[in-house]
């Protein structure tokens, strides 16, 4: 069984989202760090800090919440492409999440960004995940 880092992620700050937590911790890798910054960068994490603990490093992010009754910033975060199935776009049919208002995270030749980037740049990649 193969390690999905990507998947991971997804799935942490999905299930701390559902519950209302504060503050998420996610292994720190190279991919890790790019998707997070990405997230910072679009205002879904209000703040991420670099934490190391037995020669482990961790990213301790902090979830943005809104104050109404629902509570919750992100709705829907979705992996599109998985160890086992690749789903490549190029740069003229990247999808466009709720019109616009969505966020798709790409990988390209010149690393990760987002959907907004890419068509901005022209390239194409690997989509990893959709976040509205």
């Amino acid at each position: 069984m193969g390690k999905d880092t990507i998947a991971n992620i997804i799935t942490s700050i999905r299930n701390a989202d559902m519950n209302k937590k504060k503050t998420v911790r996610i292994t720190s890798t190279d991919i890790s760090e790019n998707i997070v910054k990405i997230l910072l960068r679009e205002g879904f994490i209000e703040n991420v800090r670099k934490h190391e603990e037995n020669n482990k490093s961790f990213l301790v992010s902090t979830l943005r919440h809104r104050r109404n009754r629902e509570g919750r910033y992100i709705n829907t975060l979705k992996r599109i492409s998985r160890p086992g199935l690749r789903i490549y776009s190029n740069s003229q049919r990247i999808p466009r999440i709720l019109g616009g208002m969505g966020l798709v995270i790409l990988s390209t030749s010149r690393g990760i960004m987002t959907d907004r980037e890419a068509r901005l740049k022209k390239m194409g990649g690997e989509i990893l995940c959709y976040i509205w």
